[in-house]
């Protein structure tokens, strides 16, 4: 299908893209609550530090598509897997891991005078920061799970490429909650990053190797592993933010039968084709979208690409209502973006996307367009932690696991 757009809409849709963005503040702000919580854990008294924890990130912080809250009521949401890696599903129940790691969670929020209480989600430990913060971060207890990822996977002769950084997380719901068996939930969300990493192609390792370029001609010294994801605005990134508020804002009123982030993610990322341009991959985007939708008969399929035998549209087939949903939503972002790509005024760009994604995100993104106002790339990510001209960076969210050495002291 070819896509048409104007020079002018793709102006428009870079600043609504900006417009969508974080400040890098908040990057660090969750990075120093990070680290602080990791460096808890290596204390001389933890409980756990003898099952070396293990803290990363996963989620939108880690792919780079999080985007500023509808209003200042909400929460940045950063979502954060802790794993004790030597340990195994033979030496523990769920119950047993997600009670050890909460024990420990609920003396840090003590010892840090954090006045809301630690909440209990099905998989997840919640810490809630003060008001002020605007964020909260959802601990997912885990341990690796490689080994038995790898034989499940070879054992139906599905791809295991990303099987080495598997795990095995805790979920109170599930019938086998209480016992010591291999029966544990499955994930792999650094494994799911390096496949999106992978999606972005070589137009992430371009733009990566630009920042690089522009650091080191500042004097920065640098290597382009110091440069993590989220810091890389692809059009890829960029349509997945754009596309995520649009969603938010169809669906305020009915967030269960809300698509849920993963499924527009995962799908964005197998429609993309290396488009240069955020319009051009916008559009292309969406005229590709449902072709990684399978369907056998009776339920449709959306396969976690690092773990074919898990259905991220699992819940549609007892609830049709959120497929119907998705497809409408799907419908309705055709259009809106079609047209806007077809206009070359930038008020009626945001007129179009007005009721869709909010006035003053439109409003701001018109603005932008016209003062445009975006630091050079190094100056990004310089803002988020570059110490001195001879120094390498310290950046938020690194795409390594941050493994502290002893008590010297990652979502």
């Amino acid at each position: 299908m070819a896509v048409a757009i104007t020079k002018q809409a793709e102006a428009y849709l870079e600043a609504l893209t900006e417009a969508l963005e974080i400040p890098s503040a908040r990057y660090e702000q969750a990075e120093k609550s990070y680290k602080s919580l990791g460096d808890w854990l290596h204390r001389d008294a933890s409980s756990v530090r003898d099952h070396d924890p293990e803290i990363f990130v996963q989620g939108s912080f880690r792919l780079g598509t999080v985007t500023r809250p509808i209003s200042d009521d909400e929460e940045y949401d950063v979502d954060c897997a802790c794993s004790l890696t030597s340990l195994s599903k033979s030496d523990l129940s769920q119950h047993d891991l997600k009670d050890m790691l909460g024990e420990e969670i609920k003396l840090y929020r003590d010892s840090k005078c954090i006045k809301k209480p630690v909440h209990e989600g099905r998989r997840c430990w919640r810490l809630e920061y003060a008001d002020g913060a605007q964020f909260h971060m959802d601990i997912v207890p885990c341990i690796p799970n490689a080994e038995d990822q790898r034989l499940l996977l070879e054992a139906r002769n599905l791809d295991a490429q990303f099987a080495d950084t598997a795990i095995a997380i805790t979920d109170n719901e599930e019938p086998a909650y209480d016992a010591v068996t291999d029966d544990w939930p499955r994930s792999n969300p650094r494994g799911y990053a390096e496949w999106f990493k992978s999606r972005m192609g070589d137009v992430f390792l371009r733009k990566r190797q630009q920042i690089l370029n522009e650091m080191r001609a500042e004097g920065v010294t640098a290597s382009v592993e110091d440069i993590p994801t989220y810091q890389v605005r692809t059009p890829l990134q960029s349509a997945i933010m754009i596309l995520k508020r649009h969603r938010d804002s169809m669906f305020a009123d009915d967030p269960t039968d809300k698509p849920i982030s993963i499924i527009i993610s995962s799908l964005a990322a197998h429609a993309y084709q290396g488009e240069e341009t955020i319009g051009y991959a916008l559009l292309s985007i969406l005229s590709r979208m449902e072709d990684a939708i399978e369907h056998d008969g009776t339920k449709y399929i959306i396969k976690n690409p690092t773990d074919a035998l898990e259905n991220f549209a699992d819940k549609w087939e007892d609830h049709p209502e959120r497929a119907d949903a998705f497809f409408e939503w799907l419908k309705q972002a055709r259009e809106d973006f079609s047209a806007v790509g077809r206009l070359a005024e930038h008020r009626r760009m945001a007129t179009v996307l007005a009721s869709r994604m909010g006035r003053d995100l439109t409003d701001r993104a018109s603005n932008g367009v016209l003062q445009p106002s975006r630091p050079s790339s190094s100056g990004l990510v310089k803002a988020a932690g570059v110490a001195s001209a001879t120094s390498a960076p310290s950046v938020s969210f690194a795409d390594t696991p941050r493994t502290p050495k002893k008590p010297d002291g990652f979502a």
